[in-house]
């Protein structure tokens, strides 16, 4: 038996990397589940696994995934009651952002912070395409700097187009496993061509003007950097659901309010309509900003999610 890590998954084919540098095709056997966890894809980028050769040196078969550390979950797109596994045993995630071509909405990176504060994830901002930021662009970059830096989110305004902060960022990543998420057209590909050119990952051009490249990745894929570690590139996510989470802890995972919840009149505030709510009052008086605020609103009425 064998023992490797899986850097691609396409769903029914999977890629391990075993030792320093053999790829070694595999697949699974029949039904394969991950005990404890109800999944699109039982194994997946950042699993260390068990495999054996079919034959001397041929394609392989995975027969156990170990022990996770921790993964990260999203809802599958297609599936409303099934989930899948974005990529596990993850060292640190980085949301890549754009405040225009696309523009990245608010709710949409808390979401995705708000899960990995829940698979206790440490996790980042990355602000691309700072080249091509008017004034206005600018002053919106600098407040959503300004809200998640006081929330405790370490922030990377960065162009990958004129490679300028990208060197902060890879000194951020070096000798770890990183994921990087984000939607469709933030440059997430780009930037990993840029940290190891010898990937010539494929990109879409949109236009010279945007001077943007459109994300193609299909499946998840993790690759070696040039600085040391892995940096797990994802397929561009338009929605972001949230899953394994009780109504009345999602405000656990917004740091800020989970801190000020403590001052609440009720123990159990859901700090919607409730007298003598802390979180409420602090919103009010800008302790608390607003736009996070009715993230978390609009999370804890989620029509798509059922309550356990």
């Amino acid at each position: 038996m064998k023992q490797g890590i899986v850097i691609k998954s396409t769903g029914s084919r999977y890629r391990v990397l075993y030792g320093e540098a053999e790829i070694v095709e595999c697949s699974i056997k029949g039904k394969f589940r991950v005990k404890g966890i109800r999944t699109t894809n039982p194994v997946a980028v950042g699993d260390n696994v068990l495999f054996e050769f079919e034959t001397s040196r041929g394609p392989g078969i995975i027969t156990e995934v170990l022990e996770r550390r921790n993964y990260i979950l999203r809802k599958s797109s297609n599936l409303s009651k099934e989930t899948q596994i974005i990529a596990a045993n993850i060292d640190q995630a980085f949301l890549m952002i754009t405040i225009i071509l696309p523009e990245t909405p608010i709710e949409f990176i808390d979401r995705f912070l708000i899960t990995a504060e829940a698979y206790r994830i440490p996790a980042s901002i990355i602000i691309n395409k700072t080249d091509i930021y008017g004034p206005d662009e600018k002053a919106r970059m600098e407040y959503l700097i300004s809200v998640y830096e006081k929330v405790g989110y370490r922030c990377f305004p960065l162009s990958v187009n004129s490679n300028t902060g990208t060197d902060i960022l890879r000194d951020a990543m070096k000798d770890k496993i990183n994921l990087l998420a984000g939607n469709s057209g933030v440059g997430k590909t780009s930037l990993l061509n840029k940290f190891d050119p010898l990937l010539d990952l494929k990109t879409e051009k949109i236009s010279e003007y945007h001077r943007q490249g459109k994300h193609v990745t299909t499946f998840p894929e993790m690759h070696k950097m040039p600085f040391g570690g892995f940096v797990i590139d994802s397929p561009g996510i338009r929605g972001f659901g949230v899953v394994d989470m009780e109504k009345n802890e999602i405000y656990h995972f917004f740091p800020e309010i989970f801190r000020i919840s403590k001052n609440c009149r009720f123990y159990n505030c859901l700090h919607l309509e409730e007298p003598g709510c802390a979180v409420r009052e602090a919103v009010k008086n800008g302790i608390i900003d607003q736009l996070r605020y009715r993230s978390y609103v609009n999370i804890l009425d989620d029509d798509n999610r059922k309550y356990r």
